[in-house]
């Protein structure tokens, strides 16, 4: 195990070694490099999440003829860890109850597999174990803060292991050993590998004591230096056994890999850079939504994961069931449900995986569904091999703020930022990438003509001097609320760091969340104009002002203000509901131009009120500012009423726009019941420099458009969207 020092001068979330500017153009040059071996070249997946019965029960026969129908390329199959499904030798590997007379029954699945050419992975969940392993090894059992062992949530016979100490080290791992010897596998996928919780056992207390000196914390609260140590060490030690596992995996058969179940967005545990670097391909594992969730959501987790991984096979994991906190892995939701959030990966780069737990079907509503899905994809597979993405606005995403500035409110201070900038690009139909703060070298940035940055709170001062250079460069930047004014550890500066570049020093924040507080909508007092920030809004006089505000000072030269504040004044009793004052002269956005660079700085919490809402206002103002300062036209503007999820993809010898319909009452809560077709949509799209188009068709409807092209743009409509239309367009060099 390296020893604290060493982890700290390596560590990409300390802000020194790893952050920006240590690696050099190479590594972004290589972000859209497939991943040699085996990885890139499945494009639909199967999983069957066996369950105990299985061995006696399941239609191996079944499953085989559906793989084939589906063009099904690659199966994850479930093989050991809670349960073995094969005669293991090892000692405490709990055997299928039903595994008797059916010994031979995964090499029955696998052989059959393979006969269809399909790669295979073999699948172990390490997190749960039995009475025997208690017995025989109580310290592999996970502990509580109150120094309890762990008894199981859901089967209390059952006991919860520490992810961090030698169950999975040394158990895990030889179980890992069998498997890859015995059955050749192309790699181990692992679900639940990264630990249950906090775990106090006697190894992990031992453990991070000889990493930091100190006592495992008794806090969430990232400032603690327990718990920011805890958060580094945990890291470390996971980090650690995937490259264990991955070692002993190559050892056995060298084209084989570890493949963690792991990873996502700004609240994901493990720096995803990292885990960029390490996996060969990835599985997202965002099975469906619940709650208030849009179906963009899938998208989403493909950009993010794209963001670290770039060209890397990226699979999108969905369920067939009701995806829920209840758990309903047996159910079988709306076929319209399950289109939609398939369709939606697949716009934004995600290869289908279908998870089915158990190989008895209960419910076969779901088959057909799927058949369909994998179907069309296979007839398209060739303008689905994506090379690159086609946009010029990245949004960042930060782990770091969201660690050590969010902390146990994460969700609210952090996500909620970047999901209402997602809302409002996906309204504005912005073709866009998410960026990983991470991430921020010249040859990776330069793509884009305008970063947008939701609250970015915490940023190294190397991370700050990278945008501040890519704004040199000619780049933009929309930014909101606190970014910059914490370094990557959330430790609050004096001011922003980028605050020569916002042209703003900070000066306090004001007491909130703040009620019944305004914005006014100013003109030019001379030319009588409003901003382009104001465009479809000239008849309106005010607007609704944020929940958390900034006290700020100009420190740069700004003309007149599009926006000035309205203090705050009693909504209750409504007889005190009047105005303070007329007006004041404190500026609500701060908008200026630096050289080719147009700068948008919101000291407000813009994003995250229009994701609570869903104010036009705020989404006419963020649509705006960032049109305002890419200062450029789209790569692909698609006009007409609904609402779309646009895409566009650079392949071999084509391009691709994904326009996926979620125009629907049901866009934010499952389920969709029904698909409503959209009215006719007008697509312009630019092509590559130095192509021409050939050839121009709808992959869904299969229709053959009318085409007009000029000066390296193609004008098409689109009669109608169902739930999703591609339009393919085949170049050639011009």
């Amino acid at each position: 195990m390296k020893t604290r020092r060493e982890f700290l001068t390596e560590s990409a979330i300390g802000g020194s070694a790893a952050l920006i500017g240590s690696a050099g153009p190479g590594v972004a040059a290589a972000l859209f490099a497939a991943d040699a071996g085996w990885f890139d070249r499945p494009m639909r997946w199967a999983q069957l999440n066996l369950t105990e019965d299985d061995p006696a029960n399941m239609d191996i026969a079944f499953w085989l003829d559906y793989f084939k129908r589906i063009h099904a390329d690659a199966v994850c199959l479930t093989a050991g860890g809670v349960v073995a499904f094969y005669p293991t030798k090892l000692p405490l590997h709990h055997r299928s109850q039903w595994l008797p007379g059916h010994e031979s029954f995964l090499t029955d699945v696998i052989t059959g597999c393979r006969k269809l050419n399909m790669r295979v992975l073999l699948r172990t969940d390490p997190h749960a174990t039995y009475e025997d392993v208690y017995q025989a090894h109580p310290d592999w059992i996970a502990v509580d803060a109150e120094g309890r062992k762990r008894r199981h949530w859901e089967i209390p016979e059952m006991w919860v292991t520490c992810a961090l100490g030698p169950y999975n080290f040394e158990f895990m791992t030889g179980v890992t050993r069998e498997i890859v010897t015995e059955f050749k596998p192309d790699g181990i996928f692992s679900n639940r590998w990264e630990g249950s919780g906090m775990c106090y056992c006697e190894h992990c207390r031992a453990n991070f004591r000889t990493f930091s000196g100190m006592d495992l914390p008794r806090t969430n609260n990232p400032q603690d230096p327990a718990r920011r140590q805890y958060i580094l060490w945990r890291e470390q030690r996971l980090f650690e056994l995937w490259r264990l596992w991955d070692g002993e995996i190559r050892k056995v058969n060298p084209g084989a890999r570890y493949i963690a179940n792991s990873g996502g967005g700004a609240l994901s545990g493990l720096d995803m850079t990292k885990v960029g670097e390490m996996a060969p391909t990835l599985f997202a594992d965002r099975q469906g939504r619940s709650g208030t969730m849009a179906p963009w959501a899938n998208g989403k987790n493909g950009k993010e994961y794209r963001a670290t991984l770039g060209n890397k096979a990226i699979g999108g994991i969905f369920h067939m069931g009701v995806v829920s906190p209840y758990r309903w892995p047996d159910s079988v939701q709306n076929g319209a449900e399950t289109r939609i959030w398939v369709l939606d990966g697949i716009a934004n780069g995600l290869r289908p995986w279908f998870n089915k737990v158990s190989g008895g079907v209960h419910d076969r509503r779901w088959l057909k569904v799927v058949e369909d899905l994998y179907t069309w994809h296979h007839r398209n597979e060739h303008y689905l091999r994506n090379e690159a993405p086609i946009a010029r606005v990245g949004m960042v995403y930060s782990q770091q703020t969201a660690t050590f500035y969010g902390g146990s409110q994460a969700r609210q201070k952090v996500e909620d930022h970047t999901l209402g900038f997602y809302q409002a690009l996906i309204e504005r139909r912005v073709p866009f990438e998410m960026v990983h703060d991470r991430s921020l070298e010249a040859a990776h940035l330069d793509r884009f003509k305008i970063l947008l940055l939701p609250n970015i709170a915490a940023l190294s001062d190397r991370q700050c001097e990278a945008l501040r250079q890519y704004v040199r460069r000619g780049g933009s930047l929309v930014a909101t609320y606190e970014t910059s004014l914490y370094d990557e550890w959330g430790v609050r500066r004096k001011d922003f760091g980028l605050a020569d570049i916002f042209g703003v020093s900070f000066q306090s924040r004001r007491p909130g969340p703040i009620q019944n507080s305004y914005l006014l909508l100013e003109k030019d007092r001379t030319t009588g104009r409003t901003h382009p920030l104001l465009a479809g809004l000239e008849d309106a006089r005010q607007m609704i002002h944020g929940t958390w505000q900034l006290e700020v000072k100009p420190v740069a030269g700004f003309g007149p203000p599009p926006l000035t504040e309205i203090p705050p004044y009693p909504s209750l009793p409504m007889e005190k509901n009047y105005w303070p004052v007329e007006r004041t002269e404190s500026a609500g956005v701060y908008a200026r131009e630096q050289g080719r660079s147009r700068i948008v700085y919101f000291p407000w919490d813009i994003d995250r009120v229009f994701w609570e809402v869903m104010a036009d206002d705020h989404l006419k103002l963020l649509g705006n500012a960032i049109e305002w300062a890419a200062n450029e036209e789209n790569p692909v503007n698609v006009t007409g009423p609904g609402v779309l999820d646009v895409t566009a993809w650079r392949q071999k010898d084509s391009m691709t726009i994904h326009l996926v319909n979620l125009t629907n009452p049901m866009m934010m809560r499952p389920r969709f019941r029904e698909f409503i077709p959209t009215p006719p949509q007008q697509v312009r799209a630019r092509v590559p420099d130095g192509t021409k188009p050939v050839k121009v068709q709808f992959l869904v409807s299969g229709a053959t458009p009318a085409v007009t092209t000029s000066g390296g743009y193609v004008s098409l409509t689109v009669p109608a969207i169902t739930d999703h239309e591609v339009i393919a367009i085949d170049l050639a060099r011009a």
